[in-house]
């Protein structure tokens, strides 16, 4: 009873705000309705006052308020597909009614057009709006301009499973949810944006859907969120344009052309865009794509905001499609207004673009100049052949990037939200939001409002229960981890040991513990953005093999200090455990424990070891880092323990521990010693950052990552024991390279080799990652797929490489429902071969992102020319990343 009474009583103090919002004292300014001429609304118009250099959009109704102060004012109507009007209307001390009806749209084609054979016009317009694309890029040196964002969604479809729950939280399906903000954006070249939030209103869920990355970026740059744009420098590679028509709008030509995805499909645009002849500038656009299933729409409607600029006043934005039973659809408006510009005094020049493919370059045109400066070239040309303008302009814009500071930064992003963004009230809404709410957003604002400030009132009172009691321990934390602060820096708890759980011939039945310790102290530095963290840790470790009985423990000990992206740790490692031979565990506990119970197959094979370890790492930022350590180790083969498993135990036999029986080298498996000293460095030349609120971030995929490793097992002397004696030197490198949306390689190569490699055992060979069994590793280039594990481990020189390419358009992908999905489609191709081993080769073939999460691969392996083994490989999507930190 008494939560209906507060609830009725905030709903009651809502309806009287909204009712206090629409008593508009003093308004004044013009509002009315923009329509077809069959009285069709048209949704997100632009209204433009041309002597303001500044617009509205109308709602999803057509209708407009528009707050102005006493004056006369040439109010520009337009809306795409129809012929703009323009409107002179005079402001005093109240409302001004307009309404506007627009016509569609009538187009004039040009004589060469219709000519038999004759190039489309469109390719020539094309052509000089790519070559001048830079030029409007760079044209601004930096601006101001306010942003409202009003997003509406409604989520249509659900799991059958989870329809109940979301209706007990309050989200109906078919309902429509609202949010929005108004943010003051400045940008300044070549690549800083800063945002701050003034005022922000929320409620429901978009589903993780938004705007932002199109509002953000610039459909002069060759990528719009990772999409090809229209204007890009390789843009005939996958459009074909056609020009559709010209109409004349308040004295400037416009060019309307079919943009035509030459291959259907994501990370390509389809629609229309609208260049403006002569200028060469985008007037507006509309044009659709799609993401993972999603199909997106955008429209831009741009203006005059000074002479010769045109910037984009009114966006549009829809998102719909399904994601793991989940159906929504979610629309956008952002409206920009009161740009405050700086235009780049470089860039002032009116230089007449030719396009040499249709025109034959007049012999005045003077050739460019690599020692003379491109602005001055630029400045003296008249004319000047698009190639030749292009490189101009790309030649100034590498000039201005050499003499920054910060070269390695490629944007700037800041995000500020004001104290009061969230406490704004309706009055305040009504007073700043450029398009007014429709009647069921206004009472949608209602009904989630009242449900908020009651789940305000009830989470209020939980969370301050929540603050006085300590988390306890609960049954189960030990298996899925948990962690207990004690205050003052102090905490302690157990990573996850349910993994910890499984079987190997070794053990038997086995299990496994993990805990911690930390000690930490966090200092904010001068820079007010970076920490300073000081940690003390302390890691034991244990498992018990039931068949075995045998227990095994090790002690970790680090001290860790991080600044921002910098940092050094080290500490002492100590203990006696059991390790694979293969120090990079090429198969997994639990795959290994399921093989060997339902198929009798133990691939893991292991060892023991004694050992105490110094280690040291040194992370020099990004770009460089080093990490070494000295280790005393007594080394030990093991046998099996268990013969156990749920089927076929007398059809097969397992095999013993002691893989490659075959390498003619008994005394690798005997127990021995070793004082093991190793170096490795990872380098990213060249790496390129963002940086976000102050916080450089690095981009990893900007440049490859180069791997150097050295091991050395050191001479000693130990009485009655053999005693390890090597040295091993290894070079690697990795990297991604997209290849446009045509498709991505990603490659693995390394290659090694040891010196005095007699002297190693088992444990110390190198050893490469194989795989049998159907399961195959998260990264598309990390391992091979059909190789033995231990088959080709060498102590002799070694070239290996791994080889990943995914199309976007390949075989079933060229039916473009397939690439719709989001389907792709991969080859990979691997490569091995040591001194002693015959040429080993894979050749395989992959369907990527099945149901959004997973990879079915198909191929086979091969020694020389001679068949070896293949098969299927299931595993996760190549853009899905899982980091486990243990």
């Amino acid at each position: 009873m008494e939560k209906t009474s507060i609830s009725t009583f905030w709903i009651g103090l809502l309806l009287f705000e909204f009712s206090l919002a629409g008593t508009q004292l003093n308004a004044q300014g013009i509002k009315g309705t923009v329509s077809t001429v069959d009285g069709q609304a048209l949704a997100f118009a632009t209204v433009f006052a041309r002597n303001l250099n500044d617009g509205i959009p109308t709602n999803q109704n057509g209708y407009f308020e528009w707050k102005l102060p006493n004056g006369h004012y040439d109010i520009i109507v337009q809306y795409l597909g129809y012929t703009s009007q323009l409107k002179t209307v005079e402001v005093k001390d109240d409302w001004v009614e307009v309404k506007v009806s627009l016509e569609m749209q009538t187009y004039g084609l040009s004589e060469v057009e219709v000519r038999e054979g004759a190039e489309d016009p469109a390719l020539t317009v094309i052509r000089k709006a790519i070559a001048k694309a830079k030029y409007h890029k760079l044209q601004v040196e930096a601006y101001s301009m306010m942003v409202y964002i009003k997003g509406t969604g409604e989520l249509t479809d659900a799991p059958f499973f989870l329809k109940k729950k979301l209706a007990e939280e309050g989200i109906g399906l078919n309902e429509a949810y609202t949010s929005e903000s108004v943010s003051k954006i400045e940008f300044k070249q070549p690549n800083e944006i800063k945002e701050n939030v003034i005022s922000i209103r929320s409620s429901g869920d978009n589903n993780q859907t938004s705007p932002a990355p199109y509002i953000g970026a610039s459909f002069y740059d060759d990528k719009v969120n990772e999409i090809i744009s229209p204007l890009a420098r390789s843009a005939f590679a996958y459009y074909k344009f056609r020009l559709e028509g010209t109409f004349l709008e308040n004295e400037v030509l416009v060019n309307k052309i079919r943009v035509i995805p030459r291959s259907k499909g994501e990370k390509v645009f389809d629609g229309y865009i609208y260049i403006i002849e002569d200028l060469w500038a985008i007037h507006s656009l509309d044009l659709k794509t799609s993401l993972m299933g999603f199909d997106i729409r955008v429209r831009q409607q741009y203006a005059p905001v000074m002479e010769k600029v045109w910037m984009p006043i009114t966006h549009t934005y829809n998102f719909g499609g399904k994601f793991f039973g989940f159906a929504g659809e979610f629309q956008y408006l952002a409206s920009t207004r009161d740009y405050d510009l700086k235009l780049n005094p470089d860039l002032v020049f009116e230089t007449e673009i030719v396009d040499e493919k249709i025109t034959q370059i007049p012999e005045e045109i003077n050739k460019i100049s690599s020692n003379e400066s491109p602005i001055e070239q630029l400045e003296e040309a008249d004319q000047l052949s698009r190639k030749q303008y292009r490189k101009l302009i790309a030649a100034y814009e590498k000039e201005e990037a050499k003499i920054r500071e910060d070269k390695d930064i490629i944007s700037i992003r800041s995000h500020s939200i004001d104290s009061l963004a969230t406490k704004r009230n309706s009055v305040y809404w009504d007073s700043i939001r450029p398009t007014p709410l429709t009647d069921k957003e206004v009472l949608g604002y209602i009904r989630d409002d009242s449900l908020a400030l009651v789940d305000i009132a009830k989470n209020s009172e939980v969370d301050s229960i929540a603050q006085k009691a300590k988390r306890k321990f609960k049954a189960f934390d030990f298996l899925t981890g948990g962690r207990y602060n004690f205050g003052k820096g102090r905490s302690a708890g157990f990573y996850t040991n349910w993994t910890k759980m499984s079987f190997n011939t070794v053990e038997g039945f086995k299990v496994g513990f993990s805990g911690f310790y930390r000690k930490e102290k966090v200092t904010k530095l001068a820079d007010s953005v970076t920490n300073e963290v000081k940690s003390w840790n302390f890691r034991p470790e244990f498992r018990y093999g039931f068949a075995s009985e045998k227990a095994y423990i090790t002690l970790n000990f680090r001290r860790s200090v991080t600044k921002g992206r910098e940092g050094h740790s080290w500490g002492i490692d100590a203990g006696k455990y059991i390790y694979q031979y293969n120090a990079d565990q090429p198969i997994s506990e639990q795959v290994n424990a399921f093989y060997s119970l339902f198929l009798r197959d133990n691939y893991m094979k292991l060892h023991e070891k004694s050992f105490s370890k110094l280690f040291w790492a040194h992370r020099m930022g990004d770009k460089f880092t080093y990490r070494t350590s000295l280790s005393l180790e007594q080394r030990s083969p093991l046998s099996n323990h268990s013969d156990y498993s749920f089927f076929n135990r007398d059809k097969k036999d397992y095999t013993n521990n002691q893989p490659n029986l075959n390498l003619g080298q008994a005394n690798s498996f005997i127990e021995n010693d070793a004082l093991i000293a190793d170096l490795n460095i990872d380098w990213r030349p060249g790496l390129k950052y963002q940086v976000r609120n102050g916080r450089k971030i690095p981009l990893l995929n900007s440049t490859p990552l180069i791997l150097m490793k050295y091991k050395q097992a050191l001479p000693i002397n130990f009485k009655n024991s053999e005693v390890a004696e090597f040295k091993h030197i290894e070079l690697g490198i990795k990297h991604a390279i997209p290849f446009g949306v045509s498709g991505k390689l990603a490659f693995n190569i390394n290659a090694g080799t040891f010196i005095n490699g007699e002297k190693a055992y088992f444990m110390d060979y190198k050893h490469f990652g194989g795989n049998r069994t159907v399961f195959s590793n998260m990264g598309a280039a990390s391992n091979y797929r059909f190789l033995d594990y231990y088959a080709f481990s060498t102590t002799d020189a070694y070239l290996g490489g791994l080889f990943h390419y995914q199309f976007r358009k390949f075989l079933f992908t060229q039916l473009p429902g397939l690439r719709f999905s989001g389907i792709r489609e991969n080859i990979f191709f691997n490569y091995l071969k040591t001194e002693s081993s015959p040429h080993y080769w894979e050749l395989g073939y992959s369907l990527d992102n099945l149901f959004r999460m997973f990879r079915l691969e198909m191929g086979a392996g091969f020694e020389n020319k001679t068949y070896g083994s293949g098969g299927f490989r299931f595993g996760i999507a190549t853009f899905i990343s899982i980091n486990i930190d243990e």
